[in-house]
């Protein structure tokens, strides 16, 4: 088998009942124009008939034809009536199909928000944006809260804040302890070095006592 033995498929008919209605309706509407004027030919003939008998004294054959005129205008009416309906069947019939298709907009819209909130609850969705708010919100909170207590003390600004620091900064430094200074008795001298110093000394004083 090739593609040239494969059928073709047929495309899909759009062709709706209302569609059929409407053309039909649409041709006996054209259908009674075409009556309506082939009466009024008939009409401007039998007058122009009936003026002419009455010109050679034929006044019964006058009369008949404009007995005929009357029931031709009755018949005109008539039809003028009937194509008024079919044009409001018609309308009526169009205005049904754009409200039908409005109907199956708006529920295809439907079914697509109900798919989506399956997929996601509105509950959800707001509780997500909630917690992604609520910090930059508290933060935000907490800014203007002191934004508006310093506003409220006199001499508050950025630069006294500034100068502030560095004083903290400087009453560290002094409230640093100072090296601890060792007192001449608090000085421990090794043993060995004790002795040295006392022969030393021995030392110097003997040419004092020989004199």
């Amino acid at each position: 088998m090739g593609i040239f033995s494969s059928k073709s498929k047929k495309p899909v008919s759009r062709v709706t009942e209302q569609d059929i209605a409407v053309l039909q309706l649409k041709q006996q509407r054209d259908e009674l124009r075409k009556y309506q004027k082939r009466i009024e030919a008939v009409m401007e003939k039998d007058r122009m008939l009936a003026r002419k008998l009455l010109s050679e004294n034929q006044r019964e054959r006058a009369k008949l034809l404009l007995r005929k005129k009357r029931f031709q205008e009755d018949l005109l009416e008539k039809t003028s009536n009937q194509m008024d309906n079919l044009e409001r069947l018609v309308s009526d019939i169009e205005f049904k199909q754009v409200e039908m298709n409005v109907v199956e907009g708006l529920r295809v819209g439907n079914e697509s928000l109900k798919r989506m909130n399956a997929m996601m609850d509105i509950a959800e969705i707001e509780k997500i944006l909630d917690e992604t708010q609520e910090g930059a919100e508290k933060q935000e909170e907490i800014n203007a809260m002191l934004r508006d207590f310093s506003a409220s003390v006199e001499g508050m600004s950025d630069e006294d804040l500034d100068n502030e620091l560095k004083d903290l900064l400087h009453e560290d430094e002094l409230s640093l302890p100072e090296p601890p200074r060792a007192s001449p008795e608090s000085i421990v001298v090794p043993a060995d070095t004790q002795v040295r110093v006392k022969v030393k000394k021995q030392k110097m004083m003997e040419p004092q006592l020989a004199s």
